[in-house]
């Protein structure tokens, strides 16, 4: 029995490690809002997680399971990718080519706390069902 080791639990850790890399991103961006030549950087991990389980793929491969002790296939798998940071070379925001909007990236800081916050909301619920499912009591 997976309790903690399953997919789906990997897959909220991997979230939440996502979004502590992408606070310190968001927060070096914001630091650097005015040092001239500096480029922006972001964390792609949503997108890589979906490609990951198959999402918007024409081909879609999986194995058929007939019995619980096989090996999945394919989608819905476990394998959780990890964070990616990429610069974006490709714009400027000012004559000094800086390309960071000090606007966007507070509205980014705060979309990455509400996310780590339901993150962390999840995993709190699913550890306290497994304890009460343990306990055995209500």
């Amino acid at each position: 029995m997976n309790l903690l080791n399953g997919a789906s639990f990997q897959r909220m850790e991997g979230a939440v490690q996502a979004a502590e890399l992408r606070h310190r991103v968001i927060s070096n961006n914001v630091a650097n809002a005015e040092t001239p030549h500096f480029k922006r950087t972001e964390v792609l991990f949503e997108e890589l997680l979906e490609k990951s389980m198959g999402g918007n793929s024409l081909n879609r491969f999986a194995g058929r399971t007939t019995d619980s002790r096989h090996i999945p296939i394919g989608i819905g798998g476990s394998n959780v990718p990890t964070a990616k940071v990429v610069t974006d070379e490709t714009t400027s925001m000012t004559n000094s080519e800086n390309n960071v909007d000090i606007e966007r990236e507070m509205s980014l800081l705060a979309k990455n706390q509400l996310s780590y916050n339901f993150y962390i909301q999840q995993i709190n619920h699913d550890v306290s069902m497994m304890r009460t499912a343990i306990e055995g009591r209500a």
